[in-house]
């Protein structure tokens, strides 16, 4: 298997961006989209889960928006052969202390890349986030 291949890694980051900025802008329908739409879709939050695509759609749905000035730094995009990949990125949140952590499993389908898992987490500055 071929590890991090430029144009997978590419393909990746790109989507990748897609999703951050439908997370930030409030695109529900465009988050929606971007994962899986299985039942077998999870997603950890810092104090909720969802199991299966409409699980998640309920969820994301009754979300409030982020809050303003969202920072992403030392993103990481991992490709394994042509369809898989992993995005790893540390947030934070200005006057917010701690920081949050945020990784996604993304698979290639017919319709494009779409995340099969996800887990995000949130780190105190007294626990050892920044």
């Amino acid at each position: 298997m071929e590890v991090d291949r430029p144009d997978v890694v590419a393909e990746v980051t790109q989507v990748f961006a897609e999703y951050e900025k439908a997370l930030v802008d409030g695109d529900v329908e465009r988050m929606t989209e971007l994962f899986w739409d299985s039942d077998s879709v999870v997603r950890f939050g810092i104090g909720d889960r969802q199991d299966g695509a409409a699980e998640l759609r309920a969820w994301r749905a009754a979300q409030p928006p982020l809050p303003a000035g969202r920072t992403l730094h030392d993103t990481r995009v991992t490709a394994f052969g042509a369809d898989h990949a992993v995005v790893t990125t540390l947030f934070t949140y200005p006057g917010v202390p701690g920081e949050g952590r945020q990784s996604q499993t993304w698979a290639r389908f017919p319709g494009g890349w779409r995340i099969v898992h996800a887990h995000v987490s949130q780190v105190s500055a007294v626990e050892g986030g920044s």
